[in-house]
């Protein structure tokens, strides 16, 4: 079993293989029970109705054993009020443990959501009333992104707890321009795109002789792996695909330098081969 790690004081520990949902894959409840039931313990829902906010809906007792995530589209106070309640009533929830403000993407977009009237004022609301457990915000701009990390509100407050970065063997600059920054403010990291969108589960044509490409699981580990990286998220698409998945869980993560430079080079090929990067 992975190690777990505790991304605030108020919610539980959770192991560091998370699963998400992007609103164009498929995961029954089911799936979610069974994921649940492996030891997943973060989960980061799309904000379309699936079998995760089914899931959620129905935990009962167990809902506080979880770290549930949802992704936040509103970019004005009005909208995110509304949005936030929509989301805590499907899935029957008192609070949404982390509220990740989705893809934020320029400066402009960012001073937008914090200004007088921006999603940012209810977010922050919501946090200090405790229905909001930590606030983050998921970005491609990785120097943008570490850079509003640090931000501190006019009431003094860091207006960030968190933040979700794209991370994985091929796409490897958050290790330069995000990690940095994170673990000297003592900021988790959840990461996405552990895959490629698959590509790394692909042989390239510059693969030495005989070797086969990484499964999976050694993708996620590979995330895993970093020690600024708390939770790696996996978006499988149906059962087959989520059990893959788990296997990254199957063994413990401490960083074995031989397994992450396997990682690296076939990260280099896959970048070299690929479809195209952004």
């Amino acid at each position: 079993m992975s190690q777990l790690v505790r991304l605030s004081a108020s919610l539980p520990a959770v192991p560091r293989l998370g699963i998400a949902t992007r609103g164009n894959t498929r995961l029954s409840g089911n799936d979610f029970e069974y994921a649940f039931s492996r030891g997943v313990r973060y989960f980061n829902w799309c904000g379309k109705p699936d079998g995760l906010s089914q899931a959620v809906a129905e935990l009962g007792s167990r809902r506080d054993e979880i770290v549930f995530a949802a992704q936040i589209k509103a970019r004005t106070a009005e909208r995110a009020e509304r949005e936030l309640e929509w989301i805590l009533e499907h899935t029957r929830s008192r609070r949404l443990d982390v509220a990740t403000l989705y893809y934020v993407e320029s400066a402009e977009e960012w001073q937008a959501i914090t200004a007088p009237g921006g999603a940012w004022e209810v977010l922050d609301r919501y946090r200090r009333e405790s229905r909001i457990g930590m606030l983050g915000l998921t970005s491609h701009q990785r120097a943008s992104a570490a850079g509003w990390a640090g931000e501190i509100a006019p009431n003094g407050r860091r207006r960030l707890d968190m933040l979700m970065i794209r991370y994985n063997a091929a796409h490897t600059g958050a290790e330069r321009d995000v990690f940095p920054v994170t673990s000297e403010l003592g900021m988790p990291v959840v990461t996405f795109t552990g895959l490629r969108w698959r590509d790394l589960l692909r042989s390239t044509p510059d693969d030495p002789p005989g070797l086969p490409p990484p499964s999976a699981g050694e993708c996620y580990r590979f995330c895993m792996m970093h020690p600024a990286v708390s939770v790696a998220l996996a978006a499988p698409n149906g059962r087959a695909e989520l059990v893959e998945a788990l296997r990254a869980l199957d063994e413990r993560t401490e960083r074995d330098q031989a397994r992450v430079e396997r990682m690296r080079a076939h990260g280099k090929r896959v970048h070299r081969h690929a479809r195209e990067f952004w």
